[in-house]
């Protein structure tokens, strides 16, 4: 399937939750388009592209965790911590390091309270 189809198909599914959610998506800004720019400085062709749908469909389901991503990306290539451009098993790797960062752990706990019928104050 050729890259514009892909765009196609992209913004009719883009439209389509617009329509059912009420929900508008931010026009591109300069400051989406340097972060864009500096994301494809910094991966490769097939990292980019698998980026470009990961963060894309991540950002409908948790913003918070798709803009971790970009800047945790962003930061390290400002303070120059990439050895070269980052491959598609990078990527999968920071993935997997912003998720367990902004992982929520749930914990469940029971205050189980002791419920005093008539009969049971003669116990007490």
């Amino acid at each position: 399937m050729a890259d514009d189809e892909l765009e196609a198909i992209r913004r009719q599914r883009m439209a389509e939750l617009q329509a059912k959610h009420g929900v508008s998506f931010p026009r591109e800004t300069p400051e989406t388009d340097m972060r864009n720019s500096i994301l494809a400085q910094v991966l490769d062709q097939s990292a980019r592209a698998r980026c470009k749908s990961i963060l894309s469909n991540l950002a409908l389901v948790k913003p918070d965790k798709a803009n971790a991503v970009e800047n945790y990306l962003i930061q390290m290539a400002r303070f120059g911590k990439l050895g070269g451009k980052i491959s598609e098993s990078g990527l999968i790797e920071i993935l997997e390091k912003v998720s367990q960062q902004t992982e929520k752990k749930t914990t469940v706990t029971f205050n189980r309270r002791r419920v005093m019928d008539s009969d049971d104050e003669d116990d007490y």
